[in-house]
C-alpha cells in the first residue's frame, strides 16, 4: 500500500451526473473517484522521456488498482504516452492515466489492456473542455464500488471491471459495418464496366474499395489537401465542373488521376495541384497502374457508384487510433482485418478460415522469439550460458513470468474437505477425493474449473517456480515447455542487460529475421510478428540511446551509426521507422486469393499512417513514402513451383531423367536467381531514401528479372514432368495470375 494512503468516506450510491459534469470539467479527478468508493492516495512518479520530465501524480486507487494524472503544457504523442506507460507499469501493473493539458482544455483517459495470448491494446478516450462527458459518464459510472463490495472484491475484479467498461465493443460495431459493406460491394460491383473476366472484376472492386477506405481513413487526419471530407467534396466540385453527362466521370476525371499522379508519384505540377490539391506521394503501390488497369483500360464506373459508397462510409467515425467516441460508431484499421475475417467465415465451404488473434500470437512469439535467441547464442554464446545474467534475472522473481491464469489462486489455503486428498499415502484415497469433482468457487478457480482441475494447476506452478528458483531453465525453449511469458522475458532481457554486444546482437538479430506467412489471408499471423518485433525493435533503441549519452563519442560506433539513422530527418519519427523496418525487412506474405493480398498490405499501410500527423510546413507534409511491399506480400499459390534455390537441385535427386542432362539449366537457374537477388536488394535499399528517382526504375528491373526467372522456373520444372515447352508462354505474373516466384533471400 501507499505511503499517504487516506480511507475514503464511505457512499452507499453511484455518482449523480450533473455532479459527474461537474467534477470532469473541473479536472477534479480525486474528488470524482472518491465518489466513485475509491481510495484517495497521494504519491508521485516522475518518468523521464527524451529528456522530458513527465509528473505523475496518483490520486486513487482500489484493491492496487492505480489511477494517475499527468499533467503537462500539452498532451504528448502516442508514442510518448506509449513509453511513460511502460514505465509506470513496471511500479504499478494494474494502472490508468488520465493525459491533461496544463490550459484545462483537453483529457485522454488511457489504458493499456494487456490479455493473456493477445497482443497489447491502447483503450484511449478523449474529453475536450467544451463538450459534454456523457462518454466518459457511460464509462466510469461502471467503475462505482459500495461499502459491502469492500470485502468481496479483489484486485482481479477491479481490473475486469476497469478493463469491460473501457474495452471497445468492437464486436457490435464490426458486424454493423460488415453487413453493409457486403452490400455496398455487391452493388459497387455492378458499377463497374469494361473488366470482362468475373475474377478480375471482383479484384478490381476490392481493389478500389480498399483505396477507398485507405484515403478515408487519411482524410480525417487532414492528409489530403487540410480537407477531412475531401472525397465527398472533390466528387461534388468535378460534378459541378464537368457536368453529369456520360462524357465525364469522377471516376475518370479525377480518381485516376488522384492515384496514379498524385497519391502514386512524387511529381507535381501547378496544373495538379491545382486539380487535386496538396496531397502526399505515399508510394508502397497502393496507387501504381494496377496490372488491372493495364489490361483493362478502359474501364468505366459511375458516378452513383462512389455517392453510395461514400454515404455509407459518413455514417461512421474514422479513426487511425484506438479512440473511442460517444457515436459507438467508431471505425480503425483493425476493422479491415475484421471485416476479412468475417467474409472468410462466410467462405469457409470452401476451405477458408481465419485465424484468432490469440492463436496467431501464441504461436508467432514462440516461433520468432526462440529464432532471435538461437541467432544471439550463435554471434554472442557467452551472453546465454546458463549461469550467465540472463537466467540469473529469471532466478531472481520467479513468479514474474509465470502467467496470471496458473498463479490464480495459488496463495490461499485449500479448504480441509479438499487438502485430506493430497496424500496419496492415506488410505480411502477415493473417499478423501470426493469433493474434487465439485466446482470450485472463484478466489481459487480459472472460469468452469473444478477443484481437480485447480489442485492439478497448483501442482504445475509450483512444479514450475521450483525448476526456475533451481536454476532449471537455462534455454529458451524452456520458455514453450512450461507456457512461460516468452514475450516479457525478451523484452527484459534487452532493457536490463549491463552487456552493449546483447544489445547490438539482439537488434542485429531482429533486423534480419524474416518471417513468411504461405497463406497470409488478410496478415493475421503477420501482424502478430509485427506486434512481436516492434517492442523489441524500440527497447533496443532505447538501450542504445542510454549507452551513447552516458559514454564518450566513438565507444559505441555501431549504435551511434545506427541511431543517426534512426533519427535521420527523413523519418517522421521513431515509430514509423521501427514498422517500416519492420514490414519492409522481416515481414513475407503469399496468398492464394488476390483480395487477401490487398487487404494485408492496407492494414499494414494503415499502420505506419497512424504514427504520423500531417505538417503542411514540412516536405510532403510531414508523411514519409510508404514502403512498396508488393514483393513481399505477393498473390500466388506455394503448392506449386519451387519454393527455394535449392528445391530446384533437389528436384532432380534420383529422378529418372539423367540430372546431367539439366545441368546447364540449374546453373542458369542460379545465376538469374543470383542476379535476382541483387536487383531486389536494390530495390529495398533504394526504398529508404524519400523522392529516390531510382525507385520507380529498379522496381521495373526487378519485375523483368522476376519475369524471366519465372518463365525458366516454368520451363524446368516442365522438364522435369517430361514436357516440352516449344512456345513457352508469358509467365503469369506479367498478367497478375496465380504464379508466383519464389522468395530469394539470404541463404537460399
Amino acid at each position: 500500500m501507499f505511503n499517504g494512503v487516506k480511507k475514503r468516506i464511505m457512499t452507499t450510491s453511484a455518482i449523480d451526473k450533473s455532479r459527474f459534469n461537474h467534477l470532469i470539467k473541473d479536472f477534479h479527478f480525486a474528488e470524482l473517484f472518491n465518489e466513485l468508493g475509491w481510495d484517495y492516495v497521494k504519491k508521485t512518479e516522475k518518468v523521464v522521456v527524451h529528456d522530458t520530465e513527465y509528473l505523475l501524480n496518483a490520486m486513487a486507487e482500489k484493491k492496487g488498482f492505480v489511477v494517475f494524472v499527468c499533467t503537462h503544457s500539452s498532451i504528448p504523442d502516442d508514442n510518448i504516452r506509449k513509453k511513460i506507460d511502460n514505465v509506470v507499469t513496471k511500479l504499478y501493473f494494474e494502472h490508468l492515466i488520465i493525459f491533461c493539458d496544463s490550459a484545462k482544455n483537453h483529457q485522454i483517459w488511457q489504458l493499456i489492456i494487456r490479455e493473456h495470448g493477445k497482443p497489447v491494446v491502447p483503450r484511449k478516450v478523449h474529453y475536450y473542455s467544451h463538450q459534454e462527458p456523457e462518454l466518459l459518464f457511460q464509462k466510469l459510472k461502471g467503475l462505482f464500488f459500495s461499502i459491502d463490495d469492500e470485502d468481496r472484491i479483489s484486485i482481479v475484479d477491479v481490473r475486469s471491471a476497469v478493463t469491460s467498461q473501457f474495452n471497445t465493443n468492437a464486436e457490435r460495431v464490426t458486424k454493423k459495418f460488415y453487413d453493409g459493406f457486403k452490400k455496398e460491394h455487391t452493388v459497387f460491383l455492378e458499377f463497374i464496366n469494361g473488366v470482362t473476366d468475373k475474377v478480375d472484376k471482383e479484384w478490381y472492386a476490392s481493389l478500389m474499395l480498399n483505396r477507398l477506405m485507405f484515403i478515408y481513413f487519411i482524410q480525417r487526419k487532414g492528409f489530403l489537401d487540410n480537407d477531412k471530407d475531401y472525397l465527398r467534396n472533390r466528387l461534388k466540385t468535378t460534378q459541378e465542373k464537368k457536368g453529369k453527362n456520360k462524357f465525364y466521370s469522377f471516376y475518370r476525371n479525377f480518381l485516376l488521376i488522384l492515384f496514379h499522379k498524385g497519391l502514386g508519384s512524387h511529381e507535381r505540377t501547378p496544373e495538379l495541384e491545382s486539380e487535386i490539391g496538396i496531397v502526399p506521394y505515399l508510394n508502397g503501390g497502393l496507387f501504381d497502374v494496377h496490372h488491372i488497369e493495364e489490361n483493362y483500360p478502359d474501364i468505366k464506373i459511375e458516378d452513383k457508384a462512389f455517392e453510395g459508397i461514400f454515404d455509407f462510409f459518413d455514417q461512421y467515425e474514422w479513426h487511425l487510433d484506438t479512440r473511442i467516441t460517444a457515436t459507438g460508431k467508431d471505425i480503425n484499421p483493425d476493422v479491415i482485418g475484421y471485416i476479412f475475417e468475417k467474409y472468410i467465415n462466410d467462405r469457409a465451404a470452401m476451405g477458408a478460415y481465419y485465424t484468432k488473434e490469440d492463436i496467431t500470437d501464441y504461436i508467432s512469439k514462440n516461433c520468432v522469439i526462440p529464432v532471435l535467441f538461437d541467432e544471439v547464442k550463435r554471434n554472442y554464446p557467452k551472453a546465454l550460458k546458463p549461469d550467465s545474467d540472463v537466467w540469473n534475472m529469471l532466478k531472481e522473481d520467479p513468479d514474474k513470468y509465470i502467467y496470471d491464469a496458473v498463479k490464480h489462486g495459488v496463495n490461499l489455503p485449500l479448504p480441509d474437505e479438499i487438502a485430506v486428498g493430497l496424500d496419496t499415502a492415506k488410505p480411502n484415497l477415493l473417499e478423501c477425493r470426493k469433493e474434487w469433482n465439485k466446482p470450485s468457487p472463484k478466489e481459487y478457480a480459472l472460469p468452469t474449473e473444478i477443484w481437480r482441475e485447480v489442485v492439478e494447476r497448483r501442482r504445475r506452478y509450483n512444479e514450475i517456480k521450483s525448476k526456475i528458483e533451481n536454476n532449471g531453465i537455462t534455454e529458451i525453449n524452456d520458455f514453450i515447455t512450461y507456457n512461460l511469458n516468452i514475450h516479457q522475458f525478451a523484452q527484459d532481457v534487452i532493457e536490463s542487460t549491463d552487456a552493449p554486444d546483447l544489445v547490438k546482437h539482439f537488434y542485429k538479430a531482429i533486423r534480419n529475421i524474416t518471417v513468411l506467412d504461405p497463406t497470409c489471408g488478410s496478415g493475421a499471423f503477420l501482424f502478430a510478428a509485427l506486434n512481436i518485433l516492434e517492442p523489441l525493435y524500440e527497447s533496443c533503441i532505447q538501450r542504445m540511446e542510454d549507452y551513447v549519452s552516458e559514454s564518450s563519442k566513438g565507444k559505441y560506433k555501431f549504435f551511434e551509426d545506427t541511431l543517426a539513422d534512426v533519427k535521420s530527418d527523413k523519418h517522421p519519427n521513431i515509430q514509423y521507422f521501427i514498422y517500416k523496418s519492420i514490414i519492409l525487412n522481416n515481414l513475407y506474405g503469399v496468398d492464394i486469393m488476390k483480395e487477401a493480398v490487398e487487404t494485408a498490405k492496407l492494414r499494414l499501410f494503415l499502420k505506419l499512417a497512424a504514427t504520423v500527423d500531417a505538417d503542411y510546413n514540412k516536405p510532403n507534409l510531414g508523411l514519409e513514402p510508404l514502403p512498396d511491399i508488393d514483393f513481399n506480400i505477393r498473390s500466388g499459390n506455394t503448392l506449386v513451383g519451387f519454393a527455394a534455390l535449392r528445391d530446384v537441385e533437389r528436384a532432380v535427386e534420383g529422378h529418372l531423367l539423367n540430372s546431367q542432362l539439366l545441368k546447364k539449366e540449374i546453373e542458369e537457374i542460379k545465376e538469374q536467381a543470383e542476379i535476382v537477388k541483387m536487383a531486389y536488394e536494390n530495390f529495398k535499399n533504394s526504398q529508404m531514401m524519400i523522392d529516390s528517382p531510382s525507385t520507380r526504375g529498379a522496381k521495373t528491373d526487378l519485375e523483368n528479372r522476376l519475369q524471366k526467372l519465372n518463365e525458366k522456373l516454368n520451363i524446368y520444372q516442365a522438364k522435369l514432368y517430361g514436357v516440352e515447352v516449344k512456345n513457352p508462354p508469358s509467365p503469369p505474373f506479367a498478367k497478375g495470375g496465380n504464379s508466383i516466384s519464389p522468395t530469394l533471400k539470404k541463404g537460399d
